[in-house]
């Protein structure tokens, strides 16, 4: 089994205004391109996660990055490092979708504090990406930095969340 990853990035805009004599542009592009081959070393990732999960209102999960999560093809997920994270929130959802702030072992090597909490707003989506240079990634420690809070921000309504985690075994 392996596993071949590329993510791209492509951003453009223009700011345009209309002057006395003339129109000024200025134009933005930008292209992030990230391409991980099989494996644990620098530019590469060897498991994936991915699923789309439901929490009823003001629910939390805990997602065990190191032993309780299962890849597509059913076998068991340890990661030592995420390379790539996104979480999309439904655009149907009321609430917000909160990453991170577990009250023990938080997986928190993408905050400057375990208590952190990113917001990810009904239609958003977050992106975590290494580049293909870095070996690190965002560190996972097996029993106590390997959970990954999600919950729904608020009450009355449930929240819909997809989520992809790619990273490395070692």
């Amino acid at each position: 089994m392996s596993l071949t990853t590329k993510l791209t990035v492509s951003l453009s805009a223009a700011l345009t205004s209309a002057q006395d004599l003339a129109s000024a542009s200025v134009p933005l592009s930008l292209r992030q391109i990230v391409e991980l081959a099989d494996g644990t070393g620098a530019g590469h990732a060897d498991r994936v996660f991915h699923d789309r999960r439901v929490l009823a209102a003001s629910a939390s999960e805990s997602l065990d990055l190191a032993g309780g999560l299962t890849d597509p093809l059913g076998a068991s997920l340890t990661f030592a490092r995420i390379k790539l994270m996104l979480i999309r929130a439904a655009a149907a959802n009321t609430n917000n979708v909160l990453v991170g702030g577990a009250a023990s072992n938080g997986f928190a090597t993408f905050t400057a504090d375990p208590t952190d909490k990113l917001v990810v707003r009904p239609g958003t989506t977050l992106l975590l990406a290494t580049s293909d240079i870095d070996a690190t990634g965002y560190a996972v420690a097996a029993a106590t930095g390997d959970l990954l809070q999600v919950a729904n921000s608020a009450a009355g309504t449930p929240v819909t969340y997809d989520i992809v985690l790619i990273g490395a075994s070692a």
